[in-house]
């Protein structure tokens, strides 16, 4: 399969593909001209890479991952459930810190209102 087939069965540019070639997680064969070709499960790797990305996994990390799926679905091994739980902390960490940033500015905007509200105009 040609990087283009690729591409367009997976909804993924061509540029992303190369990316995620040049981070170690897609592998391609090479013509003597020097086109890439795709395995048949390549699809699926591609599918993988996304899912992986979409759960907020930095690419170091889906490189890693990427041997431990079970079969062509999105199952992981049991062995890599610590990178996922870490990842998961991580993200509830991250949220409770915006939250507290979004009541702190929420605070300082109802602070500033209310004394818009009861400062005497400018004259």
């Amino acid at each position: 399969m040609k990087i283009g087939d690729l591409a367009r069965e997976t909804g993924v540019s061509v540029r992303l593909l190369r990316y995620y070639e040049d981070q170690g997680l897609l592998t391609s064969l090479r013509t003597d001209g020097g086109h890439r070709h795709y395995t048949a499960d390549a699809p699926t790797t591609v599918t993988r890479i996304r899912t992986l990305l979409d759960a907020g996994l930095p690419t170091r990390i889906i490189r890693d991952l990427m041997p431990c799926f079970l079969g062509d679905g999105p199952e992981l091994d049991v062995c890599v459930q610590g990178h996922l739980q870490a990842q998961l902390e991580d993200l509830d960490a991250r949220m409770a810190q915006m939250q507290r940033a979004r009541t702190s500015l929420s605070d300082l905007l109802d602070a500033s209102a209310r004394a818009s509200a009861t400062s005497p105009p400018p004259t």
